[in-house]
């Protein structure tokens, strides 16, 4: 009796995925491209994105793109369907953080926070929605943060930004499924992970600030350390795929029991 051949979650499903030749994008197209899918990534670099294409492989594509601009989005989408055909699953990835209380923050750290990491959630959703709708539905998974749940004294505009990629998803979500779109909306809340964000905002402190702000924070962490990407890329290739056909406007919080 022979088995049938092991298929994958997202076979033959096109991802397109911003902020993904490093972290948790990175991650996430790993994980997309292991189970089957086609994966085009964007990234502000074209060196880092092609770097990021040719350790991914054959099924994975790239594009240099600026998140925060709306004529960057038409662009991108008609580049996935040239490229792959169509479009199943938008992660919207890229982010940025810098650590500053509400007292030190500047005017310009704060605009580009809410730029990158609401105000281009809010275009790539927006974009996914008007194409999915008129090909049969897919899911979109937008990349919050528990940091989206609690306050950090030190990161207010990165607390508000999150915040509100939390509620914009869920209120996408309930309009296209009152819609009849087929389109499913999630957002992933992930605590500290070993990524390049994360060593980036504790690379403007001192080397001994950053050392502390690194214990202070596994010493929140029940579990005792930081995730690893392709912990929180799991949940991630989960709401993408057909497995999580019933889960919409949600929030799921992969973050070693922190906010527990």
């Amino acid at each position: 009796m022979h088995s049938k051949p092991r298929v994958g979650r997202v076979q033959d499903r096109v991802a397109l995925i911003t902020g993904g030749a490093r972290g948790l994008g990175y991650a996430a197209a790993e994980a997309l491209i292991a189970e089957g899918a086609r994966v085009m990534i964007t990234d502000l670099k074209a060196g880092d994105v092609e770097a990021a294409v040719a350790q991914l492989g054959p099924s994975a594509a790239g594009l240099v793109q600026n998140v925060t601009e709306r004529a960057s989005w038409p662009r991108v989408f008609d580049a996935v369907v040239a490229r792959f055909g169509r479009v199943d699953i938008v992660v919207n990835n890229a982010g940025v953080a810098n650590l500053a209380s509400i007292e030190q923050i500047s005017d310009a750290d704060w605009t580009r926070t809410i730029d990158v990491n609401l105000n281009a959630v809010y275009l790539g959703t927006q974009a996914a929605v008007e194409r999915m709708k008129h090909s049969g539905g897919g899911s979109i998974v937008n990349i919050a943060s528990i940091e989206g749940l609690v306050g950090e004294a030190a990161l207010p505009a990165y607390n508000a930004s999150k915040g509100a990629v939390r509620l914009l998803s869920k209120s996408t979500a309930i309009h296209c499924a009152r819609s009849g779109y087929g389109i499913r909306v999630n957002s992933v809340c992930p605590g500290f992970a070993e990524t390049q964000m994360v060593s980036g905002a504790l690379a403007a402190l001192e080397p001994e600030q950053a050392q502390q702000f690194a214990a202070v924070t596994l010493q929140r962490i029940p579990m005792g350390r930081f995730a690893k990407p392709s912990e929180i890329a799991a949940v991630v290739l989960f709401l993408a795929s057909d497995d999580a056909s019933y889960v919409t406007g949600a929030d799921f919080v992969v973050d070693g029991g922190m906010t527990a």
